[in-house]
């Protein structure tokens, strides 16, 4: 297995545990949020997958994106499963991109996002990734717990 590899296994297995929590939410807490300032969960869910959007965009453009139109804002929340559905084909060229690229790239290729104070490789990019959707599936766990929602095991 080699690092391009290692890369997809990791993005394939944070989305398969934040598909597990999100698909656990219970329809009438889908706007629970914390507090006023907060995201709603159904809110941190369309986050993650318009990041995903938005990040890949960045990569192909080496750099932030300054006029980023998302295909995400003219969608209305309704489900998980409909935000799922509409993330699909972008997660699957996402995915496609980042299969094409070679190990050599990792390193090679630098994403410009001085913007917001950072300019890495595409490996470190890439795992910036997962871990950005990692930490949105911690925090989504901490929602439900707050909102006495039961917790699913993401653990397996």
């Amino acid at each position: 297995m080699n690092a391009i590899d290692l890369i997809i296994l990791n993005f394939n297995e944070v989305r398969r545990r934040s598909i597990k929590l999100w698909r656990s939410i219970p329809q009438e807490k889908l706007h629970w949020r914390p507090d006023d300032e907060a995201m709603s969960c159904i809110e941190m869910v369309r986050h993650v997958l318009e990041s995903e959007h938005y990040y890949h965009q960045a990569i192909l453009n080496k750099g932030s994106i300054s006029e980023f139109d998302s295909p995400f804002e003219k969608q209305p929340y309704t489900t998980v499963e409909a935000e799922l559905l509409f993330a699909e084909p972008f997660r699957n060229e996402f995915i496609n991109t980042v299969q094409a690229f070679s190990n050599e790239d990792l390193s090679n290729i630098q994403i410009d996002r001085s913007d917001v104070g950072y300019i890495r490789d595409l490996g470190d990019m890439l795992l910036r990734i997962a871990y950005h959707e990692s930490v949105h599936t911690g925090q989504l766990l901490d929602y439900l717990r707050t909102a006495k929602v039961p917790i699913t095991t993401i653990w397996d």
